[in-house]
């Protein structure tokens, strides 16, 4: 019987403790509860946090030596369309996603996703790899596992992989979203949505190939009334 409760609750045979998952991003929360200031003494922080709150599952930093603190905070810089704010202990990036690539919306048609390949120095689009073909791709995602794994996770393992790039959001972080929605409907866009799907057929065909039990996708562009895009 496997020991990993959250390959259990993964597989929905879970106890009545539901295994927690928190997206936690806030430093200042961190200090409160604590006591100690997280900037100063991050590792020390992190450790009584998780003596306080076991259950967050929260990483350790490797070493406690005292971190930068955002510069902005919640205050816009002088131009108020990119300005940024505190996320978790850095910075979020702008919402200018392809500022400086893309200019137009004659840029975003003779772009292709898959002649460029290369996404490694594109910090905007988040998963910033490269995507030139399925190999690449699982060289660089294999890094993150260990060797001794081989082929497959240990069985009753809760390895995952998480990709955050779903068909939403290749265009929007690639083009922007005055780009993407100024470019979407239009008939020439849907041969860049074949090549960004093509690409994440690429990752998924890496992924299936990596020692993991589980893939967690990106699923969080949704509104009140339920997801934007069909997930179908």
């Amino acid at each position: 019987m496997p020991t990993d409760e959250r390959y259990m609750t993964y597989m929905g045979k879970g106890g009545k403790k539901l295994i927690h998952w928190e997206h936690w991003s806030n430093p200042d929360a961190e200090t409160f509860l604590t006591g100690i200031d997280y900037y100063n003494h991050p590792r020390q922080c992190r450790e009584k946090l998780r003596d306080l709150y076991p259950m967050l599952g929260l990483p350790i930093p490797q070493t406690d030596a005292p971190l930068s603190r955002p510069k902005l905070g919640t205050e816009m810089s002088s131009n108020q369309d990119d300005h940024t704010v505190r996320w978790g202990d850095s910075e979020t990036a702008t919402f200018l996603h392809g500022e400086g690539y893309f200019k137009s919306a004659d840029d975003v048609f003779k772009f292709s996703p898959l002649e460029h390949g290369d996404f490694s120095g594109w910090k905007h689009v988040v998963t910033a790899f490269d995507y030139s073909s399925d190999d690449v791709i699982f060289q660089q995602f294999r890094k993150q596992y260990p060797a001794d794994w081989g082929d497959k996770a240990p069985e009753g393992s809760s390895a995952s992989f998480f990709f955050y790039n779903t068909m939403f959001m290749w265009p929007l972080l690639t083009f922007g979203w005055e780009l993407f929605l100024e470019c979407c409907m239009e008939d020439e866009f849907e041969r860049i949505m074949d090549e960004f799907a093509e690409i994440n057929r690429r990752v998924f065909r890496a992924i299936s190939k990596l020692p993991v039990n589980f893939v967690i996708c990106h699923d969080d562009i949704v509104t009140t009334r339920g997801p934007v895009c069909s997930p179908s």
